[in-house]
């Protein structure tokens, strides 16, 4: 991925702030989407999806912790950067707690924060170089979230695209609930196990002939799951 194809989405409340940013990201050849308060930031990250999400902590309307945990219950699964002023480990503790993939504190150098997001942008690119995976009658396509099945294209989820592609680089072995929530959400969070093992269900109605009792997605009581291939 080339930098001019990432989007970023700079929310932060102060103008001066917020256009400063906007500027260098442009300058460095980024694609930028702005907003200003919580309501608007999270309308706008849900209906933009965009790569990487430089969220300011104090917003108006809504907290940037509310916006990082709302649209990552909504299945945004993109890079979020929390921007603030709080510095003591206990917050940045509690920002991981909400979904947060990274951090920085006020005041920042403009040339860390645009080492921090080359950085970020070289863990896309590298996610997005897997290979084509095949099994059974099927082609799983991780890159573009597509499973070819019999020729025919099914539109997969983002959780449900990183549950499959770790089911097959961890094929006929055993994993527990907490290992697969914390490799799909990326973070320790409020997830409980039903909303995985939901996401599991509409997984199983994509690849198995009969969900009810599948052959590929195998549940193992009181563990988690195997993805069973032989």
């Amino acid at each position: 991925m080339e930098i001019n194809q990432v989007k970023i989405a700079v929310i932060e409340d102060d103008e001066n702030m917020r256009l400063l940013i906007a500027q260098r990201l442009i300058a460095e050849g980024f694609e930028v989407i702005e907003a200003a308060d919580g309501n608007a930031a999270e309308s706008l990250i849900l209906a933009e999806q965009p790569h990487i999400v430089l969220l300011d902590w104090m917003l108006p309307g809504k907290s940037g912790m509310d916006v990082c945990t709302s649209i990552r219950s909504q299945d945004y699964a993109g890079i979020v950067i929390m921007v603030t002023a709080k510095a003591q480990d206990i917050d940045k503790i509690d920002a991981y707690h909400f979904g947060v993939s990274d951090y920085i504190t006020k005041p920042f150098n403009m040339e860390v924060l645009i080492a921090l997001l080359n950085n970020k942008v070289k863990y896309i690119t590298n996610a997005e170089k897997s290979d084509v995976i095949k099994f059974s009658n099927m082609e799983h396509h991780p890159n573009t979230h597509l499973l070819m099945r019999d020729g025919k294209k099914i539109e997969l989820t983002i959780l449900e695209n990183r549950i499959l592609l770790y089911f097959l680089k961890n094929r006929n072995k055993v994993i527990n609930r907490e290992e697969l929530m914390l490799v799909v959400w990326g973070y320790n969070s409020d997830v409980n196990t039903r909303t995985l093992d939901m996401h599991i269900v509409r997984l199983r109605k994509k690849i198995e002939v009969n969900p009810e009792m599948p052959l590929f997605v195998q549940t193992v009581r009181g563990i988690g799951y195997k993805f069973a291939i032989e």
